[in-house]
């Protein structure tokens, strides 16, 4: 599969599915949670509590892993792995722009203190059960 092919696949994985995995580590071992994902590009968003688990796991070590796609249809599912560096952000124009009416169960709005955005910037992209046994790598 031709590099533009892979990359346009992985762009609709992300613009479809929004609910995956994120893995920290934690402890010196992975911890994964379930997330709702915002993309621009290849850079995923997630908002949450600045006091939480994963904003500690990430402020002492940058790492994670994603996995997007899977939507439980079957074994055959397209999605993507991804690795990548991450980081917590305090921006308020990027905290307005995620916000949604739902995080309210979390958080009081768009200018609650304890409101962070977590800004992931992937280091590999892998493509998955495109072909159901390759596996394509996007050149970041």
């Amino acid at each position: 599969m031709e590099q533009a092919e892979v990359k346009k696949h992985v762009e609709q994985i992300l613009d479809k599915q929004k609910i995956g995995t994120l893995a920290t580590v934690q402890d010196g071992k992975p911890y994964s949670r379930y997330m709702a994902f915002f993309n621009e590009g290849f850079t995923l968003y997630c908002a949450t509590s600045g006091s939480s688990h994963k904003v500690d796991d990430i402020e002492s070590n940058h790492n994670v892993h994603i996995l997007l796609g899977y939507n439980g249809d079957g074994v055959g599912d397209e999605y993507v792995e991804i690795e990548a560096d991450a980081k917590v952000s305090e921006s308020p124009e990027l905290k307005q722009q995620l916000w949604k009416d739902s995080f309210k169960t979390w958080l009081d709005g768009p200018d609650d203190p304890d409101y962070v955005v977590l800004e992931i910037k992937p280091d590999k992209i892998y493509l998955k059960n495109i072909n159901k046994s390759d596996v394509y790598t996007v050149d970041l």
